[in-house]
């Protein structure tokens, strides 16, 4: 019998050793953690015990990305109710900015409009942005993490970063703006990062700005 036999025998056989227990204790197998032969008995318990160490890492894992996720809530509610009591206020941009940047403690924030309604053309969020910038913005389906490649959005941030995330935001299905987030450390946005949360951000702050963009420049 080759090694492929030996091996469908005892799997459709199970209760083989049950029947030749004497054989469990003549069987050596090489540990890789003892690093000489042991028993089969004592390989089954190794192999368990690195099983159960894979696992308890995975659910430590689990345990801190959930309360990880529960912390960046709280800080999202926090974030969405002084939006709401700020309400229309011309202030609102400045406010929304700062508290992303503090309950988030993100390094850096900034943003700009387009499209805005004709008393808000002087404010700071409607500086003049170029039309790469725009359909930058519209190609954009979720938000973008990454590198700073000198993008133009980085030069809104008051500091240099490394790395940002480029937001999106949509007023009637159309891009009328973008957040950006900005950070000197390279990790901090990477393009591997999952962005549900940050679309719920830019989903939050398109609403809250909404009140800002003539309707009927979007609609043009």
């Amino acid at each position: 019998m080759n090694s492929v036999e030996v091996a469908n025998f005892l799997t459709t056989n199970p209760l083989f050793f049950e029947e030749h227990a004497e054989l469990l204790g003549t069987i050596k197998l090489s540990s890789p953690l003892l690093g000489r032969a042991i028993s089969l008995q004592e390989r089954q318990i190794e192999i368990m015990r690195d099983k159960y160490r894979h696992l308890e890492i995975r659910l430590s894992e689990l345990i801190h990305r959930a309360q990880e996720n529960d912390s960046n809530s709280a800080k999202f509610d926090r974030w969405v109710n002084s939006l709401l009591l700020a309400q229309k206020d011309i202030d609102l941009p400045s406010l929304l900015t700062k508290n992303l940047q503090e309950y988030f403690s993100l390094p850096v924030v900034s943003l700009r409009l387009w499209n805005v309604a004709e008393e808000y053309k002087e404010a700071w969020f409607s500086t003049h942005t170029s039309d790469d910038i725009h359909s930058f913005a519209r190609g954009l389906h979720t938000p973008f993490c990454g590198e700073n490649k000198d993008f133009e959005a980085a030069s809104w941030l008051d500091a240099p970063v490394t790395s940002l995330a480029m937001l999106p935001m949509r007023v009637k299905d159309e891009v009328v703006g973008l957040l950006v987030l900005g950070s000197p450390e390279k990790n901090r946005f990477t393009n591997n990062m999952a962005t549900q949360f940050l679309s719920q951000i830019a989903d939050a702050a398109s609403a809250a700005l909404s009140y800002l963009i003539s309707v009927n420049q979007i609609m043009k």
